[in-house]
């Protein structure tokens, strides 16, 4: 073993032999070990030796009460203790899963029939198209079927999902996309946008490129158009001025559905309860996860529009069944927590409490906007990205994409803030309780660390 190699602990060679890590390169892994993270109170983890980290991420964008929280805690345990399991198969029920589809529906920013569990944002958006491909059979348009997604859309891992994924990371090796899958103009201003063309003219042209492939493709093939209303894993992208207006009058035109992916944005996230209604989406569907229920326990959600509820549920009763579902969907638990995460949201008025702080956030991410490694700034709500590029103020990405950005989230790590470099955007995702005093040490080494891996990019080539 080199000596600059670190000696790996008893419980890293046991997890190098016992797991297989999402999202991990495997082999830099098995030379670096895992960090393993114990515990968790308000807005902070901490990790076997004691260490504490400011979790800037709220998880993977899902700890929005934080961690720790007593009041989702009990609701668990009361739960646990009454039903711990049962199915909503074959007409089936429970109160918390009707209570928590109620609650959803009193929320959703356009009217929606019905809600249909799963246990992931992935199920969701997988659920989504099995769900429009049935709708389209039962309303006799059986050749209307495919999705366009957008590039560096993120909508999940599954098969049907990571082929709407727009990222080529997602494709690779596994043989996607699936060919019904089409892809669209990336929403993002700075590195997309033309020379001299502004906000508007860009948002004009991504609609223009839309409906140009839905002419492509055939208008009586294409079926839904998904959109989550700020991308999260493909690097924190904002759209611009007019663009899901712009985009909205292209699905009306050619009687496309529009699926709105909320796994992120969702239950306050950008300062309204669903991104929809901070970006002026207008969807006929909805996916729901993460924040749904804080975390605490798997669930997600899928809310469909009266036209698609009353089709699919005619097409049951004439085939004899609905033919979907998962074991764990609408778990008694799940549900019951995310009935409690959706009362202490309301109760703690978070959406206040998001307004609140989301100008000092947005200040804070802003202020870096003049530094010579940063080439963009996006921000919305409690949401954000830092870029960083070789060439500022180009869009000009590094000749090696990832490193840098790597190595400024594990500078980061070593100052106790835990954000998440995708590719050389580093992405700010903080729990929705976080206060401003901890918004001030979220930020407090990002100067250093910028200037750090500044440096370092020059010294190792990345960056005259």
């Amino acid at each position: 073993m080199p000596e600059d190699r670190p000696q790996l602990t008893n419980f890293q060679m046991r997890d190098i032999e016992a797991l297989l890590h999402p999202y991990t390169n495997a082999v830099t892994h098995r030379q670096v070990g895992a960090h393993l993270i114990e515990s968790g109170k308000g807005v902070f983890v901490y990790d076997e030796q004691g260490r504490r980290f400011i979790e800037g991420m709220a998880g993977l964008w899902c700890a929005g009460l934080g961690f720790g929280d007593e009041e989702l805690i009990e609701a668990a345990r009361e739960q646990l203790g009454k039903l711990p399991y049962y199915h909503l198969f074959g007409g089936r029920t429970h109160e918390p899963a009707i209570e928590l589809a109620e609650k959803i529906k009193e929320l959703l920013p356009v009217p929606m029939a019905r809600v249909f569990y799963g246990s992931s944002g992935s199920e969701a958006n997988d659920t989504q198209v099995k769900m429009i491909w049935y709708y389209m059979n039962a309303i006799g348009k059986p050749e209307k079927k495919k999705i366009i997604s957008r590039r560096k859309g993120y909508h999940g891992v599954t098969l049907v999902a990571a082929s709407m994924t727009g990222l080529p990371l997602n494709h690779g090796a596994f043989d996607l996309p699936f060919d019904f899958v089409k892809h669209t103009t990336t929403p993002h201003y700075w590195r997309e946008g033309r020379d001299g063309e502004t906000e508007a003219e860009f948002s004009a042209r991504c609609a223009a490129e839309l409906e140009e492939l839905i002419l492509a493709e055939g208008p009586d093939t294409v079926a839904a158009f998904i959109s989550e209303p700020v991308m999260g894993a493909g690097g924190v992208i904002v759209p611009p001025k007019g663009y899901f207006e712009a985009v909205g009058a292209v699905l009306k035109k050619y009687d496309v559905l529009w699926i709105d992916d909320e796994v992120i944005c969702g239950f306050g996230r950008t300062g309204n309860w669903f991104g929809a209604e901070t970006l002026n989406m207008a969807p006929t569907s909805v996916s729901m996860a993460k924040q749904l229920t804080g975390a605490y326990a798997p669930l997600s959600a899928v809310a469909i529009n009266q036209d698609m509820a009353d089709a699919i549920e005619a097409e049951s009763g004439a085939r004899g069944s609905f033919g979907h579902g998962f074991t764990y969907g609408g778990h008694p638990l799940g549900c019951a927590v995310g009935v409690k995460t959706l009362e202490i949201y309301q109760k703690r008025d978070i959406l206040f409490q998001v307004r609140k702080v989301a100008p000092l956030f947005g200040e804070k991410l802003r202020s870096y906007a003049d530094h010579p490694l940063v080439g963009d700034v996006r921000v919305c709500g409690l949401m954000g990205a830092i870029e960083v590029s070789p060439k500022k103020p180009s869009a000009e990405t590094f000749a090696a994409p990832g490193k840098v950005g790597a190595y400024l989230q594990n500078r980061l790590i070593e100052h106790g803030v835990i954000l998440r470099a995708i590719g050389d955007s580093l992405a700010f995702c903080p729990p929705m309780i976080i206060s401003e005093a901890e918004i001030e040490e979220l930020f407090a080494p990002l100067e250093t660390c910028l200037d750090d891996a500044m440096a370092w990019a020059k010294a190792e080539g990345h960056m005259e």
